[in-house]
């Protein structure tokens, strides 16, 4: 396995190459340029000039993107055009609100997906199956958005009992560190658990059906040792997978959500970037969340082998 490891973190090296300056052109595709933000609408040309010049702007795009890579290779990601901070510094702030929020996002869909999934393939056609059902259906069809904005209306504005936003710092105000975190990590939790129970009933009813499962049962092993050691470990491989893309677009940073409840991680630190046409920062940004989503996928192809013995990686 550790010649598998190895042979996949060499092949992420060009994978990023080609990654970063597909990533450089295209944030220079977005409309307007930093200076003239920066400078204001009744900036002077001569003053919109100077910032041009001083960001390396007026340089031919190549040189740009070779000075940029270069200075990304020795691990300067370069400065944030808009404070003038460095950008290594402010996704480093930001990584720990978008960890937390997807780590318990995360154990909110397990704690709701599993046991709605297994029940529901164990009782095809049953109320438990019918709930399962339409909770996923109503899953599916509600935008994060909407249900981030309904949570907002009915527990913020109408009951008053949770922050409509915000992420209070955990050691001065540990209970509204925990209350903000409430409504965002059920508006994504919600949405995975959907998906992964869907799976799941999938996944088991087709084991189910198996003959290894038939054989378990005829020589009168107990129900819960079926379900435990041949069919539910035998399901995992599908949910796994979704599981583990999921938990990648997670980490780096829900967008929607965090914009809406101005959650301080990755995922909006990467619209205001957008919307202050900060180069600097917003190729820092993806870039992190390409790297977030290769490494989860080997994390989830390595877990493969840990679910069936039989998947060997030499």
């Amino acid at each position: 396995m550790g010649r598998y490891i190895q042979r996949r973190l060499l092949q992420m090296i060009p994978v990023l190459f080609i990654v970063s300056a597909v990533i450089f052109l295209v944030v220079r595709l977005i409309p307007g340029d930093p200076a003239r933000v920066i400078a204001g609408p009744n900036a002077t040309p001569e003053q919109i000039d100077v910032l041009v010049r001083q960001f390396g702007l007026d340089k031919p795009i190549w040189q740009q993107y070779l000075i940029w890579l270069q200075n990304m290779l020795q691990g300067n990601m370069g400065y944030s055009y808009i404070n003038d901070y460095p950008v290594n510094d402010l996704i480093l702030q930001r990584i720990p609100a978008t960890f937390e929020l997807a780590f318990v996002a995360a154990m909110i869909a397990v704690v709701i997906a599993f046991p709605l999934g297994v029940l529901a393939a164990l009782r095809p056609g049953s109320m438990i199956d019918l709930i399962s059902t339409l909770f996923a259906a109503l899953s599916f069809s509600i935008p994060g958005f909407w249900l981030a904005l309904m949570f907002i209306l009915v527990f913020s504005l109408a009951l008053h009992w949770l922050p409509p936003s915000g992420r209070p710092d955990l050691t001065e105000q540990p209970v509204e560190h925990f209350k903000s975190l409430i409504m965002p990590a059920l508006t994504l939790g919600i949405a995975l658990a959907a998906k992964l129970a869907r799976y799941l009933r999938s996944s088991v009813l087709e084991v189910l059906s198996r003959d290894h499962v038939r054989t378990a049962r005829g020589k009168g092993l107990p129900e819960r040792i079926v379900l435990t050691r041949h069919v539910i470990r035998n399901a995992l491989m599908p949910v796994v997978t979704i599981l583990g893309l999921q938990t990648g677009d997670l980490l780096s940073g829900s967008i929607i959500v965090e914009s809406v409840f101005a959650w301080p991680g990755i995922g909006r630190l990467t619209v205001q970037a957008i919307g202050w046409r900060d180069y600097s920062l917003l190729q820092a940004d993806v870039l992190y969340i390409v790297l977030t989503f290769m490494v989860i996928n080997l994390v989830t192809d390595l877990s493969y082998a840990a679910i069936d013995p039989r998947i060997r990686f030499e």
